[in-house]
């Protein structure tokens, strides 16, 4: 999870990689270790700052099975553009 935000974080290089994070992040969708959730929410928040779009159809998607902590902080994130407060 943790190596796809170099792909999409601007000051590590990253341009944006929509394909290979959400192929990473469906692998663990359902996971409910909670460093594996930080880590799924930690990538889905840095894609989202380049491609909100794919972010929201993923959080859609797997509305389900995604952990409280994954829902919480990405939304927050797509409504205000910070993870906390």
């Amino acid at each position: 999870m943790v190596c796809t935000i170099a792909l999409n974080q601007k000051a590590r290089g990253g341009t944006g990689d929509v394909e290979r994070t959400l192929w990473v992040c469906e692998m663990v969708a359902a996971e409910r270790d909670d460093m594996v959730a930080k880590a799924l929410s930690w990538a889905l928040r840095e894609l989202s700052k380049i491609e909100k779009k794919p972010v929201i159809e993923f959080m859609e998607k797997h509305d389900d099975i995604l952990p409280k902590r994954v829902k919480r902080e990405v939304s927050k994130k797509l409504l205000t553009g910070k993870k906390n407060g």
